[in-house]
């Protein structure tokens, strides 16, 4: 299978980090954006790649070339107007011809099972497959309601809260046959979600939605880029990094200390002391003991709440007169614990 890389963005959002490089130039851990795409790529058997460019089209070509210092095969076309998503991909149209290919944008941060998508595809033969992820603030994308049978039903473009009706947003990633691109004119602005689909499900054609599981995170921020950079370094993104860069070893809990509780849980947390303060002036009238970390003692049970010293995450141990007891404390206090950080992070 053949794929279009969309790498025609400025990203005037990114400039603060960026300065005048382009979006998809802009390195992550070492290497540009773009470069991880076609790395994942690659490793998906694709090797046959156009780059749809926009913006300073020439620093991106002379970065990659022909695309052979990178075991594959780069050809561009160049975009004189803007023509949109799904514009600049029918600009590319001499180049897929009459097979299915997949679409990826070249400047987001990304480590998805890309062969399941191409066979939820190829099983469904549908018009157009989209990769989907499940994201917990979707209010910056575009959702895509699915039925039972995978096919989509609805967008909703940038939705508030009160239209939110799940959690599936789209990607930007999609696999297309040749006559969803029949209804794309030619050298006119166009886009895949606000003009191909919503067309393309007019006529009766079908559209389907792969969730995919892994890493997804469109870098259009200093915010989201600098995050991206730190779930690379702690392995929650999964790349190829260069050298000089590695992944730290992933936060492992200890359970020496556990044996002194009947039961003991770790919460994860982002931090750990400014929680632990906030617990610790909730109880501070209720006779706790804080000389190591929180302690609330009662007749016939002991609740102790402390930071690991090695991860960001608290340790929960209680004793009672029965396990189930010791349990149920630690699952409430790991409840309120949960619902005290997302307080702090508001």
């Amino acid at each position: 299978m053949k794929a279009v890389i969309m790498a025609g963005g400025e990203g005037k959002r990114l400039k603060p980090v960026s300065g005048d490089t382009p979006k998809p130039l802009v390195k992550l851990c070492g290497r540009p954006v773009m470069e991880h795409i076609i790395l994942l790529l690659k490793k998906h058997g694709i090797t046959d790649i156009c780059a749809a460019l926009k913006y300073r089209p020439e620093v991106i070509m002379s970065y990659f070339g022909d695309g052979e210092g990178l075991g594959v095969k780069i050809c561009y076309r160049v975009e004189n107007e803007p023509l949109g998503t799904a514009g600049g991909v029918k600009n590319c149209a001499d180049f897929y011809k009459n097979e299915d290919f997949l679409v990826i944008s070249g400047d987001a941060a990304c480590d998805f099972d890309l062969t399941r998508l191409i066979e939820a595809h190829r099983k469904r033969k549908s018009a157009v497959t989209l990769a989907l992820y499940p994201h917990s603030t979707p209010l910056r994308y575009g959702l895509a309601l699915c039925d039972g049978e995978g096919c989509i039903r609805s967008f909703t473009e940038k939705p508030d809260w009160r239209r939110v009706v799940t959690n599936l947003v789209n990607t930007g990633i999609y696999v297309v046959s040749p006559r969803a691109m029949e209804l794309v004119p030619e050298g006119a602005p166009f886009d895949f979600a606000k003009d191909l689909f919503p067309a393309l499900l007019a006529q009766g054609q079908t559209l389907s939605g792969c969730p995919l599981d892994g890493y997804w995170c469109d870098i259009g921020t200093p915010k989201s880029f600098y995050e991206c950079c730190c779930d690379a370094l702690c392995g929650r993104l999964k790349l190829e990094l260069t050298e000089g860069f590695e992944v730290s070893e992933p936060c492992s809990f200890s359970t020496d200390e556990h044996d002194d509780f009947l039961h003991c849980e770790n919460v994860p947390c982002y931090d750990r002391a400014r929680l632990m303060d906030r617990i610790c002036s909730a109880f501070i009238d209720l006779g706790a003991e804080f000389d190591d970390g929180f302690c609330l003692r009662g007749e016939g049970y002991e609740l102790r709440i402390s930071a690991l010293p090695d991860c960001a995450a608290l340790q929960i141990g209680a004793n009672a007169s029965d396990a189930e007891l010791a349990e149920e404390l630690v699952s409430s206090a790991s409840h309120l614990i949960c619902e005290m950080e997302k307080r702090l992070e508001k």
